[in-house]
């Protein structure tokens, strides 16, 4: 290991006075705010914050804690009113024995309309259970309620309603079939053919669910897709045809 040690080269100008150049420091920064934050700490406002005001007026011992000095008193007005509830004298005197009722005051007052009390009779229950379960008659079933109604055992409004739209739309279809008859444009089915027909229609539904019972679970190609909506699309027109067929006994058809 070296042990030379390194050493600058000395110089003459190192021999020569050197001036000391002293560094001023910049001005101290005081803030324009100052003279309002002094004036705002002067100001006595909070005396109070920790301990209370440094200077208390010591209370007269003459001033002690009296009882039920602090609890609240009423006012004047409501005082007299109790007052004048408890204190006897304010009550009018009893009558005396000798003394004699003023007579001849009439009052237009009807007292047999007033003073008398017409009781009122308790609603009848049922008890239906050994513990004394108890429930109003009237909601229990065992009184004819409905039955003394005025329209107890008549056809409901909206039914009847029903009945006559369909009776009117039943006469549009007599009145249309006849005039096509009358045109030679439809015939009629007779009931063979109407059974052939149904059962027809019935067939074709099942081959078309059975085909659809037959699709993959998962519907994930758009040629798929739309099989399944065909499928279904057939399926709904022969249960409309079908409905159609066992709900019409005659049935027309265009002669062509």
């Amino acid at each position: 290991m070296s042990t030379q040690v390194y050493r600058p080269q000395e110089s003459v100008y190192d021999l020569l006075p050197k001036e000391e150049v002293k560094s001023e420091k910049p001005p101290r920064y005081v803030s324009k705010f100052r003279p309002a934050v002094v004036q705002e700490e002067k100001l006595p406002k909070r005396p109070m914050r920790t301990m209370g005001p440094a200077k208390v007026e010591t209370p007269s011992p003459e001033n002690f804690l009296k009882k039920h000095s602090k609890d609240p008193k009423l006012s004047d007005k409501s005082q007299s009113a109790k007052e004048g509830r408890i204190n006897p004298q304010r009550k009018p005197p009893v009558p005396t024995r000798t003394e004699i009722p003023p007579m001849g005051i009439q009052t237009k007052r009807d007292f047999t309309k007033t003073c008398t009390f017409v009781t009122s009779k308790p609603k009848p229950i049922s008890v239906d259970t050994y513990k004394g379960h108890k429930e109003v008659l009237e909601n229990s079933g065992l009184v004819p309620k409905y039955i003394k109604k005025t329209d107890f055992g008549k056809v409901p409004t909206y039914l009847q309603k029903h009945n006559t739209e369909k009776k009117k739309a039943q006469e549009e279809y007599d009145n249309y079939v006849k005039e096509q008859r009358e045109k030679q444009a439809m015939k009629q089915l007779s009931e063979e053919e109407r059974r052939d027909i149904l059962e027809g229609l019935k067939k074709n539904w099942d081959r078309i669910h059975h085909e659809y019972q037959g699709l993959s679970l998962v519907i994930d190609t758009w040629c798929k897709r739309a099989h399944k909506e065909r499928l279904e699309a057939d399926m709904k027109r022969l249960e409309k045809e079908m409905e159609t067929f066992e709900r019409f006994k005659v049935i027309y058809i265009a002669d062509n």
